[in-house]
């Protein structure tokens, strides 16, 4: 939609020109101006432009996709987390925080369907308890006031089908119809004056002036294309604000922006995580979402229920390797669920669901992890980066926005609001 406002003249210049990784500059495409721009139509994005929207600023959603939430947004546990896991002090653990509260009152207040059924977080073993209590300490340390230590024996009171030998109550965790919380955040930016332009991919910019200038063409004129240095551009587009809210792009668009310092642009890693869904049972073994402790690049192959009641176990952890930039801007991941990693998680499932009959898991579907932090590192906190560290007027990147990236989609826009906007 963006794109058409551009002369067809102008896009058939432009269209005969190129620009590379090193070019500073895309001669012939028309030039327009914006004054706020966000790229990346997920659940992050919607939020911070219909916030930019409700402060008054006239926003532009730049979306590659042909609809919103397409990628990490559609394809998660949909869990509200209450911000448990996270170093204290840290964005993860204050957006999850904030986060949770602005969802619940969200949803409420607009009858979004969501549950705050609670959620357990099992020790298997007697070798797991003090990983455990560590959990639960952190988990008050954030502010998580509601957590309580529990024994076996209430446990089996509660959830008669898990097995463990101590576990950690979280009452206000909870599950979202994500599709429906993303079509309200989607309506209330557009009544505000928001315009989405989808099928509308950025695939570069450059500073001009000490302002980001960004590069965009339309996605289909994009899939034919079979490498990764040069990407066709048909508008500059000249906001003077602009959130990179990319999602699995976001660092690779980054690293495009020709003039932005790339030491403060991190690397970007991906985990993709299958869900496998419990098949043949009339009556769901569960009430609540039942947690292992976390393992490297997640936190375990975990019980989830849907508001409809049916039950999902994952994500796991897949580190994948080879990703250029085009498979990120077009979202070319490769979503299939092999059947056979279900070995892997009967083995899993069953330290704390013991019951878990042979061929009741059945192929779900999968996500990827926008990560900033690879196999074997420690992971990273959320990073949200402004002038203030780049020196870029008007831009602010988010990067590593993976889970509890839904659960803080509310407060990250909060934080954009307070800190960046004048």
């Amino acid at each position: 939609m963006l794109l058409r406002r551009a002369a067809r003249s102008s896009w058939r210049a432009a269209g005969r020109r190129w620009f590379g990784s090193r070019s500073p500059r895309v001669e012939g495409a028309p030039r327009e101006k914006a004054d706020a721009v966000v790229i990346g139509a997920g659940v992050v994005g919607l939020s911070v432009g219909r916030a930019l929207a409700m402060a008054g600023r006239e926003v532009i959603v730049l979306e590659a996709s042909g609809s919103f939430g397409t990628g990490t947004s559609s394809r998660n546990s949909e869990v509200i987390h209450a911000g448990i896991y996270y170093p204290a002090n840290s964005l993860k653990a204050r957006f999850c925080l904030r986060g949770k509260e602005l969802l619940y009152k969200y949803c409420a207040e607009r009858e979004i369907p969501h549950k705050r059924i609670g959620k357990l977080i099992v020790a298997t073993s007697d070798a797991e308890i003090p990983k455990l209590e560590a959990i639960f300490a952190r988990g008050k340390g954030n502010g998580v006031e509601d957590l309580e230590m529990i024994e076996q024996s209430r446990v089996v009171e509660m959830e008669p089908e898990v097995r463990c030998v101590k576990a950690v109550l979280s009452p206000s965790s909870g599950i979202v119809d994500s599709h429906s919380l993303m079509l309200s955040l989607l309506g209330e930016a557009e009544s505000h004056g928001t315009t989405i332009s989808y099928n509308t991919t950025v695939v570069g910019g450059h500073v001009e002036n000490n302002r980001l200038h960004l590069h965009i063409s339309e996605t289909k004129g994009l899939e034919s294309n079979t490498g990764n240095s040069h990407l066709q551009a048909q508008l500059m587009l000249t906001p003077n604000l602009i959130i990179n809210s990319a999602g699995l792009s976001a660092v690779p668009l980054a690293k495009r922006f020709l003039g932005l310092s790339q030491s403060i642009v991190p690397d970007a890693y991906y985990a993709r995580g299958c869900y496998f869904t419990l098949a043949q049972t009339r009556k769901p073994p569960f009430y609540r979402l039942i947690y292992p402790l976390p393992e490297e690049g997640g936190i375990g192959v975990h019980v989830t229920l849907d508001l409809n009641g049916s039950i999902k176990f994952g994500p796991d952890v897949e580190w994948i390797d080879g990703i250029d930039d085009l498979a990120c801007f077009l979202n070319r991941f490769d979503y299939f669920v092999n059947p056979d990693r279900s070995a892997k998680f009967y083995g899993e499932i069953r330290k704390y669901f013991p019951n878990l009959k042979d061929g009741f898991l059945e192929p779900g579907y999968s996500g990827i992890r926008p990560k900033i932090s690879g196999r074997g590192q420690a992971p990273l906190d959320f990073i949200v980066q402004g002038e203030d560290v780049h020196g870029v007027e008007g831009l602010v990147n988010l990067f590593g926005i993976e889970s509890p990236g839904l659960t803080s989609s509310l407060a990250i826009a909060e934080h954009v609001i307070s800190k960046y906007i004048r």
